[in-house]
């Protein structure tokens, strides 16, 4: 059974840095699609950025892009998530996510990925 721990959030003000760490175990992740997701209180997880495994698509949601960079350390069986340029509205717990399917394509829905990590806190004041 796979298992995902994430790492890395916390407080920072608007215009900071964070960057997120998704260390698994239980199975080599570099086939699979990793994915980040967020949620923010009374709302919806969504979905944030996602890589597809063996060097595949890399996709962001609009809000994010060009401020967060997701990548993968397959040595370490890690991904993640780096997030510049934060502000206020990125506040979120920030989900690592993989996916039980091999694939070089992204999934952008909670649906695509079958195993969860616990989550980590991100709070960006303004």
């Amino acid at each position: 059974q796979v298992q995902l721990v994430e790492s890395g959030g916390g407080l920072v003000q608007a215009g900071g840095s964070l960057r997120l760490s998704c260390a698994a175990s239980g199975r080599t992740l570099s086939s699979y699609v990793m994915g980040w997701f967020r949620q923010a209180p009374g709302k919806e997880r969504e979905f944030v950025a996602a890589i597809g495994g063996s060097g595949g698509t890399i996709r962001y949601t609009d809000s994010v892009n060009g401020r967060f960079t997701i990548s993968r350390d397959n040595a370490k069986n890690t991904v993640y998530l780096q997030m510049n340029t934060l502000k206020p509205e990125d506040t979120a717990v920030y989900y690592c996510a993989v996916s039980s399917i091999v694939s070089r394509a992204v999934f952008t829905t909670t649906s695509g990925y079958s195993n969860w990590g616990q989550g980590t806190q991100v709070t960006v004041s303004s």
